[in-house]
């Protein structure tokens, strides 16, 4: 019998990158664009209290989500290398010791949140009204969160085993029942805030029946596992888990601190970063879903010890980067008066929307660089370098860039700042990259198929 090919080992690598990204990018704008509705909902009762709360609730939502994707990552690469090697029944036992490993986690997070939710909101800067807000709104979200991270893990488990459709669908149809209960909720029953934080309770709940369904009743994925199992199973779970949420916190504990010293200029200014916050990961969701599109096709290319290929698929997403990046600056100069008057951000919170269309869209190509190198990382065996740059550029690059920007130039130094922090890292993580490459083409030697190619996180997720 003839054996499959792997595809992406022949043809134009700059197609396949332009394929992935196309694919990946559908469930990322359905998911954003239903964040970005939402806010533009809770804009048209006209307090921008409401946006500024969603801001400091969402960072700490934007924290267990991180959590959550290390946990999926872990439970997607052992149970894709069972099904790879033909273990059906181990691909079984992996997926239910880690749905259980990343409900009973997300679990605790969950209820340590909610228990210190008023000390959390504070340390970010809330007060006043918008705390009251925030409070209302993370209140309703935070008990809901293991089903969330229950229903990615399933995706996650649904994608392992080759069926990225019914795992996109997933997300699809979450996003589209939480836009229609959006305005339902928020203006038809009178919620409000709390119309809207229901809204995405509900919407969790269906991504949850949706995965679930293509996993169990499709699939028949999980199964009973003994106590014995699970235990020795959280060794495997914990190798891949570890250095992934490692490197996904990097960025909630970066924008922690950017809304903590944002707070300092008043709701209007976090109104106008969690506005923009919303609508970067629209405009940029190529973007993102580029970080996952190259994964697989460095993978099998380096794999297959053709790493001239790898270098080509690096270089066409970086140009790929670039081109998108320009675009959508582009765009968003020429809309951003719309988006002013659409989201009626009136003060600083108008100006900092402004200053950013006009002038921070480009810094965003070098986040696009920083998420492709994480992907080769992650692919290349080195996930540790993922990890190292990711915090980097949170902990050297954006945390005292934006501290001195702050104290230099207001609440626009502060949005400069974080940019200043992705274009230093970006580079360097870009260039690291290619020396990689370039070594491993000398020593010319396969890697060796191990998990430590999946441990190091692709990042998806969006600063709040």
């Amino acid at each position: 019998m003839t054996q499959p090919q792997a595809v992406f080992t022949h043809g134009s690598t700059m197609r396949h990158v332009l394929n992935m990204t196309a694919a990946s990018a559908m469930g990322l704008l359905t998911m954003f664009g239903v964040d970005m509705v939402d806010m533009y909902f809770l804009s048209l009762l006209g307090h921008q209290e409401l946006a500024a709360a969603v801001g400091y609730a969402g960072t700490i939502i934007f924290f267990l989500v991180s959590v959550s994707i290390g946990l999926q990552i872990a439970l997607g690469a052992l149970v894709a290398r069972a099904e790879g090697s033909h273990q059906r029944d181990l691909a079984r036992r992996f997926c239910s010791s880690g749905l259980i490993f990343s409900f009973s986690t997300s679990l605790v997070i969950s209820a340590v949140g909610w228990f210190y939710l008023l000390q959390l909101l504070q340390l970010l800067g809330a007060s006043g009204l918008t705390l009251e807000y925030a409070l209302a709104y993370a209140h309703i979200l935070l008990p809901n969160m293991p089903f969330l991270v229950l229903g990615m893990s399933a995706a996650a488990g649904v994608r392992a085993i080759g069926d990225a459709r019914r795992s996109m669908w997933a997300t699809v149809i979450g996003s589209i029942v939480n836009a229609v209960l959006d305005p339902l909720f928020i203006f038809g029953f009178n919620w409000g805030l709390e119309g809207a934080a229901w809204a995405s309770a509900v919407s969790r709940l269906v991504v949850l029946a949706v995965a679930w369904y293509a996993l169990f009743h499709v699939h028949r994925l999980p199964r009973r596992i003994t106590w014995r199992e699970f235990v020795a199973d959280l060794t495997p779970i914990l190798h891949i888990a570890t250095p992934a949420i490692l490197t996904n916190l990097a960025t909630p504990i970066g924008g922690g601190f950017v809304l903590r010293i944002m707070s300092r200029f008043g709701d209007s200014a976090v109104a106008g970063a969690a506005i923009m916050g919303r609508i970067t990961p629209v405009a940029f969701c190529a973007i993102f879903a580029l970080s996952s599109a190259v994964g697989p096709i460095i993978g099998q290319n380096a794999g297959a010890v053709q790493y001239g290929r790898v270098r080509s698929t690096l270089r066409n997403a970086a140009w790929f980067n670039a081109g998108y990046t320009l675009f959508i600056w582009l765009v968003l100069w020429l809309a951003a008066d719309f988006i002013v008057s659409a989201f009626s951000a009136t003060g600083e919170a108008a100006e900092l929307i402004l200053f950013y269309c006009h002038f921070l869209v480009g810094a965003f190509a070098f986040n696009g660089a920083l998420f492709v190198a994480n992907a080769s990382f992650n692919n290349l065996h080195h996930p540790h370098w993922a990890t190292a740059f990711n915090f980097g550029r949170a902990l050297l690059g954006t945390l005292p860039a934006v501290y001195f920007g702050a104290q230099w130039f207001g609440a626009r130094g502060v949005m400069a700042g974080e940019a200043v922090g992705s274009l230093v890292f970006g580079s360097v993580a870009l260039y690291a990259a290619f020396g990689l490459v370039a070594r491993l083409d000398r020593e010319h030697v396969p890697l060796a198929v191990t998990g430590r190619a999946e441990a190091g996180a692709v990042e998806r997720q969006p600063p709040v």
